[in-house]
């Protein structure tokens, strides 16, 4: 094995060391687990979704940790750095402590190839059981059944959302894609479905195992009131609670969901309504509707799938009103491109759109062809996200709005871009 002295060394090894990027299944990596031993004896919350996982994952983390526990919380993809995956206490962990956790994996895995992602994580509950966390949080990467993170054994599970993404790998429909996200779903367990219309597939799975299903609706349930809502779960009942400062309609669900996970746990992981409020209104998730102080107004929305884009849609119908509304704009080639463009139809009176110099990544001219043969306005075709970003820029003004949007990759490149400037 090479020495390595960075965790970008480490990285760069990951990325070539199994033959494919995405390889489900869990047969490897349960090798490498069970060779560990990485049986943790805190809580393990674990969430799931096509949408709103990374945002439901955001709210628990900062109310357990406002409340005083230690958490551990693992999340994916990552914007800027790779620690921002691996986080204590809303803290990304250091890179001595990722690559320990890594060393420690290699030494043990033996032959077995892992993934890039099946290797973090191991390494994220690894470094959570050193560090002696109170609670792991744990966002499941693609799917569930067969997603790494299913590897270990939740306390409760959310499936936050159901809807069409890797359709080439989850399949082309929500009945099958709520089956492949109920596999994280456990025999007595609570087993939250934050999803207003749960697949059939879905509630037959938890039937069938014995999982303590909750459905909102059913088992929990929300009302929205003019700056306040209440949230209901069996006898508990919460009033006046304070709206998320997450942006978007849509966060108020993905905030009971995450409520109705600390009822589940209140025993164990109790938290008052003074931490409870607290993390409400202190959580921080860039790139979720982040809407930016300053003029022209910027909004960053790292939707990708046509079911976030319908709820960035509807959150920019609840923003005042601009003169001019433009995006900036580019997807990964294996996303629906055609659902988006048809969702957006109309929302923007110029598009800037740009290439994405990475794998399944494609050329600004690309997307641009694709987008004007499917009848979208003024469509402008750019190199890279900066050079599209800086054209937004020097076009709208005091008045308009830039929305970015299309990949985590758009987003991550105009905060770089917009970082430079500063």
């Amino acid at each position: 094995m090479t020495q390595k002295t960075t965790l970008n060394e480490w990285l760069n090894w990951l990325e070539g060391l199994h033959a494919s990027a995405i390889d489900m299944g869990l047969e490897r990596v349960r090798q490498v687990w069970d060779a560990m031993q990485l049986k943790p004896a805190f809580p393990v919350i674990m969430v799931a979704g096509t949408n709103g996982k990374g945002s439901v994952c955001a709210m628990l983390s900062t109310m357990y940790q406002r409340a005083g526990f230690k958490v551990g919380c693992y999340t994916s993809p990552h914007i800027h750095r790779y620690n921002e995956r691996v986080a204590i206490d809303l803290q990304p962990v250091s890179d001595e402590r990722i690559m320990q956790s890594f060393a420690a994996i290699d030494a043990a895995r033996g032959d077995t190839s892992l993934t890039y992602f099946e290797f973090g994580t191991l390494g994220a509950m690894h470094s959570f059981i050193e560090e002696k966390v109170d609670v792991a949080i744990m966002e499941v990467g693609l799917g569930g059944r067969l997603d790494a993170v299913n590897i270990f054994e939740p306390d409760v599970s959310v499936v936050v959302s159901v809807d069409i993404d890797h359709a080439a790998i989850l399949g082309d429909n929500r009945e099958d894609i709520g089956y492949e996200k109920a596999g994280i779903y456990r025999p007595g367990k609570p087993a939250i479905c934050a999803d207003p219309q749960p697949p059939q597939r879905l509630l037959e799975h938890a039937a069938a195992i014995g999982a303590d299903l909750k459905l909102v609706g059913r088992d929990y349930s929300y009302q929205r009131m003019e700056n306040q809502w209440s949230f209901q779960m069996g006898t508990s009942r919460r009033h006046a609670l304070p709206m998320p400062a997450l942006r978007g309609g849509y966060q108020l669900g993905n905030a009971a969901a995450a409520l109705a996970v600390l009822d589940c746990l209140h025993e164990r992981l109790p938290v008052g309504i003074g931490a409870l409020k607290q993390g409400l209104v202190e959580v921080d998730w860039p790139g979720r509707f982040q809407v930016l102080p300053g003029r022209p107004l910027v909004v960053l929305d790292v939707g990708h799938n046509p079911h976030a884009v319908k709820a960035m849609v509807a959150s920019l119908h609840q923003l005042p009103f601009a003169e001019n509304r433009y995006a900036v704009f580019s997807m990964l080639a294996d996303k629906d491109l055609s659902a988006v463009a048809e969702l957006a139809r109309g929302e923007f009176d110029g598009w800037f759109v740009a290439g994405l110099d990475m794998p399944r990544g494609q050329s600004g001219a690309d997307i641009a062809a694709r987008l004007q043969a499917l009848g979208i306005g003024k469509v402008q075709a750019f190199v890279d996200v900066a050079s599209a970003w800086q054209a937004a820029l020097s076009a709208a003004g005091e008045n308009d709005r830039i929305t970015v949007f299309g990949s985590f990759h758009t987003v991550a490149e105009v905060m770089e871009a917009r970082q430079q400037r500063i």
